[in-house]
Order: C-alpha cells, then sequence, then structure tokens
C-alpha cells in the first residue's frame, strides 16, 4: 500500500487516467463533473498533453475519435444530458472498434432534470445509447478509491478488446472527497494497434478508419463480427462482489453509491437475524449474469436512485428463478438505510 491521497472523486477519475497514459482529454464543462474537466486543464500541459475544451459535447466526442483513431490514450467526461449529445459520436467510435474512455457523472433527468446525483443513465450505458447494434464495457464505481482504479482499468479494457468504456458514476462520488492509493491502481498495458491512422513510414499499407458501409452484406459481416466479440467480452469480463449469498432470504443488487447505503442497511438486517445477501455489479455491461444463475433465494431486491432500470438485467440473468423487487428514488433524491430495511422486511413478509 502506497501513500494515501485525500482527493475529490472527480479529480481522482483525472489523475489515474493521466497515470494510465491518457495524454488527450477533450471535453465540456457541466455540473457535476466540471473538476474533472478543470483538473485535466490544468495537469496536461505540464505532461506535454492535450487538454482542449470543445465548443460542444459534440465537438469533443468527435475530437476523441480523431485521436482514438491515431491509435493515442484518450478521453473524455460529461454528465447525463451532455453524454446525450455524444451519443452519435460514440457510436461512431464503437463502430470503428476504437478504445476510448467516456466518463459519465450522472445527475438527474431527464432533460435538464437537476444537478442531484442520479442513476437514471442505466439504460443509455447498458443498451449502447446511440444508433446501431453496439455495446460499450460500463464499469460502476462505489468509492474515489475505485473510480481511481476503475478509470485504470478502463483504458486498458478498451484497448485489450478494441471496445469503448464508460466510467458510469454519479454526482455524489464525483464530489466526494476520500482518500486514494494510487500506487494501487493497475498499471498500463498496451495494446498493439496496427490498424492505427498515425503515418505509415512505407513500413505498412495505410490505414483508413471507418464505419460506413453501403453494401448491405458486407455490413451485415461487420456487425456479426462485432457480436462474436462481444460474446468473448461477456464471458471473460463478468465482474462483481459478493457476500452472505449461499443461505440468503433476499439478495439485494445495487451498484455505485447505492451500494453504500445497502450496505449500511444489510448491517442492521442482520441485527435483526434476517438472512440478506448482496450482489453488486462492478460491470454493467457485460452484466455478471453467472452469478445470478448460481444463487437460490427467496426473492432479489434491486435498489437504485432510478425508476428500476436494473430490475430486467436481474430478471433475465436470474431467469426469474425468484421474483425481483424494486426499491428506488429518483430525481436526485438517494434512499437511505432505514428505507431500504423496510423494503426488506416487507418482502420477507411476502414471501414467507
Amino acid at each position: 500500500m502506497g501513500e494515501k491521497v485525500l482527493m475529490k472523486g472527480n479529480e481522482a477519475i483525472g489523475e489515474a487516467a493521466i497515470r494510465s497514459g491518457c495524454k488527450h482529454f477533450f471535453g465540456y464543462p457541466i455540473t457535476p463533473q466540471t473538476e474533472l474537466s478543470a483538473y485535466m486543464a490544468k495537469k496536461m500541459p505540464k505532461i506535454g498533453g492535450v487538454f482542449l475544451q470543445a465548443e460542444s459535447e459534440i465537438a469533443a466526442i468527435n475530437m476523441v475519435y480523431g485521436a482514438a483513431s491515431a491509435g493515442v490514450r484518450t478521453m473524455t467526461s460529461s454528465s447525463s444530458p451532455g453524454i446525450s449529445l455524444k451519443s452519435e459520436g460514440i457510436s461512431y467510435i464503437a463502430a470503428a472498434d476504437l478504445p476510448c474512455v467516456i466518463v459519465n457523472i450522472v445527475r438527474g433527468g431527464p432533460g435538464l432534470g437537476g444537478i442531484q446525483p442520479a442513476q437514471s443513465d442505466y439504460f443509455q450505458a447498458t443498451r449502447g445509447g446511440g444508433h446501431g447494434d453496439y455495446h460499450l464495457i460500463v464499469l460502476a464505481p462505489n468509492s474515489v478509491q475505485e473510480l481511481a482504479c476503475l478509470t485504470a482499468d478502463a483504458f486498458n479494457i478498451s484497448e485489450e478488446y478494441g471496445i469503448p468504456a464508460m466510467i458510469l458514476g454519479d454526482g455524489t462520488l464525483g464530489q466526494m472527497m476520500e482518500p486514494v492509493d494510487f500506487d494501487s491502481i493497475p498499471e498500463p498495458v498496451y495494446a498493439d494497434k496496427p490498424w492505427a491512422a498515425n503515418g505509415s513510414d512505407k513500413k505498412r499499407p495505410k490505414n483508413v478508419v471507418k464505419t460506413l458501409f453501403l453494401d448491405a452484406h458486407e455490413l451485415e459481416t461487420v456487425v456479426m463480427d462485432r457480436e462474436k466479440k462481444y460474446d468473448i467480452v461477456k464471458q471473460e469480463l463478468q465482474r462483481y462482489e459478493a457476500h452472505d449469498i449461499e443461505d440468503a432470504d433476499v439478495i439485494i443488487s445495487s451498484y455505485g453509491i447505492t451500494s453504500r447505503v445497502v450496505e449500511t442497511a444489510v448491517e442492521i438486517l442482520k441485527k435483526d437475524r434476517i438472512k440478506v445477501g448482496v450482489i453488486r455489479p462492478i460491470t454493467l455491461w457485460p452484466f455478471p449474469e453467472k452469478i445470478y444463475k448460481e444463487v437460490k433465494p427467496k426473492a432479489f431486491l434491486s435498489v437504485e436512485m432510478s425508476t428500476g432500470q436494473m430490475v430486467e438485467d436481474i430478471k433475465l440473468a436470474s431467469e426469474c428463478s425468484a421474483p425481483v423487487y424494486f426499491f428506488g428514488r429518483t430525481g436526485g433524491v438517494i434512499p437511505t438505510p432505514d428505507e431500504v430495511v423496510q423494503k426488506v422486511k416487507d418482502i420477507i413478509k411476502e414471501v414467507e
């Protein structure tokens, strides 16, 4: 363990990205992620990197597209409405099989909504978010330390598979301060990039990065080849944290900051001798479906800061082996441990 630094979540993402070899950041300010852009604006010139505040979110993601095409480590960050504006560019990057990191520090919506924390962008993140058949690798940290570690992971994973990676955080994680050990984050692992449009030096053919295939059969072949890659990712990259699931009557699932609330609720429930377990997805895509097929509770409970967007994935993963209940707050309201405790007690009464 190295020396820990007290740091705000947004800034920890920036520092982890720099230590992971990212020297190209393109963004646009929006609450509650602006500190990340500010951090990169301050740090990038000192390491010989590029920081550019674009004229819009749309411009920023297309700059990421260009930098990623050249084979460099690049990233952008925004919050919910800004990610919506970036969605077309994200689709282009995914269609070109390019690596990059996209950070979404989620706020309440839809529309402009509010600036308070939320998790209502789950569908947008895990279902692609833009047009066409594609996926992002979606990582969901629940602490400032994990924000740093998963940011470093995201660069490595994105390069390994040639798939854009998203850090799905929320306003609380972005704004809160916690100790961070940067010596414990993953080391950079650089993949070969023979496809990069970075000059041939007459040693290899020129590369052209494109997403346009006017022949329908050719496009179908490209899309289905990418699906094979997604199938590999589904097998290799399911991540989660779980405890007390072997004989639990109720298994609670949550991610991000909400999982911290759930852990406090679990401590209260155990004092009342209620058998409750936890599965915390860390990869939201690929969803950790294997573990849900192995457990046999009387019920599942999804706790979210949304109207219940992860419920569908729990039902699909568990193959409806037990009823899936939901408790959540939305609009920027964070659930309380007492609310979760009461919901579990209500479920116990129903299933017993």
